[in-house]
């Protein structure tokens, strides 16, 4: 009799575990299908995909015409210039304001905190025209620096690094006060290596962003010499290339794959450091 229950037991345990496989495969080919046409339709002249079909000769010849006729290097130099100049933007305030949050003691610290954890609940699309009068009024549109300035730090990012700072020892503090070091000294020789891995998952969050910004590029940017790849997207709907569909595909399977590597590389980091800075 207990076999039989034990086995029963079993028997259901492998079939929950096949449906719940069953269930997550069916789900991600739902999230990879897309992909993977829009992969596909990059290969096939434009006539087929203009036809909605799916077969076709299949070539390299939209990625030949998407690097010589259209201005896609330009483009990607642009997001990465702009992407990495923000990312360490990012690395740098963000970790900078978590740790005055956590080692420096000054009135209102707490409640100033609150105050950045609230700016998170503001859309972006709610900063968008006092941003675009500022940046304006300096006379920063359609250059590098408008891109940069109004994402110079998060309050995502000061968030998390101050969670990943509050789980570093007190006394390891306290000891290094004992042996002279200063907050500079502490911040870069302690604060920064116990908390690597919230700064690698914090930098790969902020290049990601910045890579596929799309509102703000469109608003502040005017020439293919400073627009970015998600702008520039945007810019092959022209008239010369509106209906070279096979063209635009190539170009935006070119456009995600510095999304994809960087999102093969960081999750695991992103995993363990949203864990890392969820628990104190």
């Amino acid at each position: 009799m207990e076999n039989t229950l034990g086995h029963q037991a079993i028997v259901r345990r492998r079939v929950a575990l096949v449906l719940k496989y069953l269930v997550l495969s069916v789900l991600a080919l739902i999230i990879i299908l897309p992909f993977i046409l829009g992969l596909w339709t990059s290969f096939l002249p434009t006539t087929a995909i203009a036809k909605g079909s799916l077969s076709g000769v299949m070539s390299w010849q939209n990625y030949h015409e998407a690097f010589t006729q259209t201005p896609i290097l330009r483009y990607l130099f642009n997001s990465l210039v702009i992407s990495l100049i923000q990312m360490f933007a990012h690395l740098f305030f963000a970790s900078i304001a978590a740790y005055a949050f956590v080692f420096l003691e000054f009135k209102y610290r707490d409640q100033l905190f609150y105050v950045v954890l609230a700016t998170m609940m503001l859309p972006f699309e709610a900063e968008v025209i006092p941003n675009f009068h500022t940046v304006r009024a300096m006379h920063l549109l359609d250059h590098y620096a408008v891109m940069v300035i109004p994402f110079l730090t998060s309050a995502f990012g000061i968030f998390m690094l101050r969670q990943a700072f509050k789980q570093i020892p007190w006394d390891l503090k306290e000891a290094a006060d004992v042996d002279g070091l200063s907050h500079w000294q502490f911040y870069r020789k302690v604060a920064l290596p116990y908390s690597r891995i919230s700064l690698l998952t914090l930098a790969a969050y902020s290049f990601l962003g910045s890579w596929n910004q799309y509102l703000w590029p469109m608003l502040t940017t005017f020439s293919n010499r400073l627009r970015p790849v998600q702008d520039g997207l945007r810019q092959l709907h022209s008239e010369e290339t509106a209906t070279n569909w096979g063209l635009v595909q190539a170009s935006a399977a070119i456009v995600v794959i510095p999304t994809l590597i960087v999102l093969f590389w960081g999750q695991h980091y992103f995993k363990s450091g949203l864990n890392e800075g969820s628990v104190k």
